[in-house]
């Protein structure tokens, strides 16, 4: 009996903008950093938030993303709201910054700041 070890797909879908972001915030983190950790804190008119921080350690439920710039830990508590989602880096004449695209989100309020599934 042959038994074959199927790749796990990512949880999270990273764009080549938003590796290269994530290779260009390791360039410059901190000497204890070792990656970027995305979460989705309770925040805004919706409930919830996309924030992206240095992370020093990794939890034991966080979902690690290997990039060619750095690692991206998913809070392991956010996954379930993440998962089939799209990260992106976008930058235009007056702002940047990640912009998700989340199947899983039901709303958004009307400044973007905060959605909810």
């Amino acid at each position: 009996m042959t038994t074959m070890t199927r790749v796990r797909p990512a949880a999270l879908i990273l764009t080549p903008t938003a590796e290269a972001r994530i290779a260009a915030l390791m360039a410059k983190a901190p000497a204890d950093a070792i990656g970027v950790k995305l979460s989705t804190p309770r925040r805004g008119c919706s409930g919830l938030a996309y924030s992206v921080d240095y992370v020093t350690d990794a939890k034991p439920f966080d979902e690690r993303i290997d990039t060619p710039g750095g690692t991206l830990f998913v809070d392991g508590g956010s996954i379930l709201y993440l998962i089939g989602s799209t990260m992106n880096w976008v930058e235009d004449d007056f702002a940047a910054g990640f912009v998700f695209v989340n199947p899983n989100a039901k709303g958004a309020c009307g400044c973007g700041e905060s959605f909810t599934v």
